[in-house]
């Protein structure tokens, strides 16, 4: 920390910084907590699964574009300051973001609708890229080197901060409108909520003075005029740019994602646990989390940034796969035992079936593979495919059987969906499927304690990643460097967890089958970690 700070600086710095980063994780989750809603709302021309996947898709657009944020604000961070940038960041997040509470629906506007919904998802995507660089850097920059982990954990746990404040007013206006006026129009006021959280965080960030490490910087005249060339195109950064990814950033953004993103979707569509018990299951997760990325941050200034986040990419691998199967065996018991006692399997033309990987919610999945395929895993059930002797579609369940037509020719596709998903769901409930999860029978017990591992191992990798992040990189291209690798892994290999996994599962029949992207992700960067990651904990900035 600058000696010429003030005692009480810190705690305002980190304050402010985290409370603005707070606000706009809170803009960017509520699309990813409403994607069920969005879905109806938006994609009402689509049907139930179609419509899912093309919101997940659109839930990961934002994701997309936040190395395009992180280009832009990180130079601009780089060559003008830390405040005027994530001043700006945040002023983009929480526009777009109320933008969206006024948005036409698909039954008001058509196809315009989701345009415009596009549109101002990538607004939030490159408004976040420019942010969690700013706000991570400022703060470090103004830590003693010994306490950088604990100080720049308040930034990672905003996270936590923001998703909880999401998921509050989601689930408050949700109980007081009731479900029916929440997804006809209440859905609309999580989104507007955010012009307030707006006025707060711009009025505490522009209380706030440059990092003295930038101002320091500016003085000497030592600023760079080039960040992206700096950054990119010597050897000795590009090298550090790319272990920040392959060693870092690839596992944050499997587990992290996995854990807080991708497991609503497997506890809900896959295993149907009502939207209202896995919210509050969600929001356990997210308390008990923020408090251990500062824990986390400050135990790697103790033993090291390296042990710590290893320790938490080496349990979500231990994990993926036995924790997520006694999810499902805690969550569901009776659609376990219907699985392992009535297996389903779709007898059909093999040629006839594609991979339900829809991002852009433009195919129609018209085949009677297709069609079967679609009507199980919204009803989330497992299954296998077989060839058909004879050419015919069947979705067989023990010794019940049930024809499934194409819709090639069907002159309203919808409606024969509906019509096949109706009769499917009779059979199955009689071979002992259950419509959705008995809140009755869930273990409680088990499942909280396998998210709580799931947790663990998140916060143990994100809670010391923005101290070993900054760290890597030189003042005078910090922001650039280290922005660009922390959202392509976030944004692209974390954003597009959720859709890429969801449709492993529609592709495969299996749900676990989802899981292999996390695995592949997360066991690419713990090598490379033990490899080529070197440890920073305590290293002065002025010496990187």
């Amino acid at each position: 920390m600058s000696e010429t700070a003030k005692p009480w600086s810190m705690k305002r710095v980190v304050t402010a910084s985290s409370a603005g980063t707070a606000f706009e994780w809170y803009d960017f989750f509520i699309f990813g907590s409403l994607t069920p809603v969005i879905a109806k709302v938006f994609l009402a021309g689509l049907d139930p699964t179609g419509a899912l996947v093309a919101a997940l898709a659109l839930f990961a657009v934002g994701f997309a574009f936040r190395p395009l944020g992180a280009i832009i604000f990180g130079a601009m961070g780089d060559r003008i300051g830390r405040k005027a940038t994530f001043l700006a960041t945040v002023s983009l997040m929480g526009g777009a973001t109320f933008a969206i509470g006024l948005l036409p629906t698909y039954a008001q506007a058509g196809i315009v609708a989701p345009i415009l919904l596009i549109i101002l998802r990538i607004a939030q995507g490159t408004a976040l890229g420019g942010e969690y660089g700013g706000a991570a850097i400022y703060v470090a920059e103004h830590a003693d080197d010994d306490k950088r982990g604990a100080a720049t954990g308040w930034i990672q746990s905003s996270a936590s901060f923001g998703l909880l404040a999401a998921l509050l007013v989601i689930f408050l206006t949700r109980s007081w409108l009731g479900e029916e006026a929440f997804n006809a129009w209440g859905w609309r006021i999580p989104f507007l909520v955010s012009i307030f959280l707006l006025g707060i965080s711009v009025w505490m960030r522009l209380k706030l003075s440059e990092s003295p490490e930038f101002a320091k910087l500016k003085e000497e005249g030592a600023t760079t005029k080039a960040p992206l060339k700096e950054s990119f195109a010597t050897r000795d950064s590009l090298r550090r740019v790319l272990i920040a990814f392959f060693g870092i950033m690839c596992a944050q953004g499997a587990v992290w994602y996995f854990t807080f993103f991708y497991m609503q979707v497997f506890l809900e569509k896959s295993l149907g646990l009502p939207g209202a018990t896995k919210d509050m299951l969600l929001i356990v997760m997210t308390l008990v989390s923020a408090p251990l990325y500062v824990f986390f941050g400050w135990l790697s200034d103790r033993v090291g940034r390296k042990p710590v986040m290893l320790g938490g990419m080496l349990l979500a691998l231990a994990l993926y796969f036995p924790g997520s199967q006694l999810i499902a065996e805690a969550t569901n018991p009776a659609l376990v035992a219907a699985q392992e006692r009535t297996p389903v399997m779709i007898e059909t033309d093999l040629g006839q079936c594609s991979s339900q990987f829809d991002p852009t919610g433009t195919a129609k999945f018209t085949s009677a593979c297709d069609i079967a395929k679609s009507t199980l895993i919204t009803r989330g059930v497992a299954y296998s495919t077989r060839a058909s002797a004879d050419g015919t579609t069947r979705i067989v369940a023990g010794d019940r059987s049930i024809v499934v037509p194409g819709g090639e020719r069907a002159t309203d596709l919808k409606a024969l969906k509906a019509e096949v998903a109706s009769a499917v769901n009779g059979e199955l409930a009689a071979a002992g499927y259950p419509a959705a999860a008995d809140r009755d029978r869930v273990d409680f017990v088990t499942l909280l304690a396998v998210l709580m591992g799931f947790v663990i191992a998140a916060t143990a990798l994100y809670g010391p990643q923005a101290a070993a992040l900054v760290e890597m990189f030189p003042t005078r291209i910090r922001y650039t460097a280290m922005s660009l690798p922390y959202h392509v892994g976030t944004g692209w290999v974390g954003g597009f967890l959720p859709v890429t996994s969801f449709a492993l599962v529609a592709a495969t029949g299996d749900i676990y089958a989802g899981l292999w992207y996390a695995v592949v992700f997360t066991a690419l960067s713990a090598v490379v970690t033990v490899l080529f990651v070197k440890e920073t904990a305590g290293k002065p900035l002025s010496e990187v």
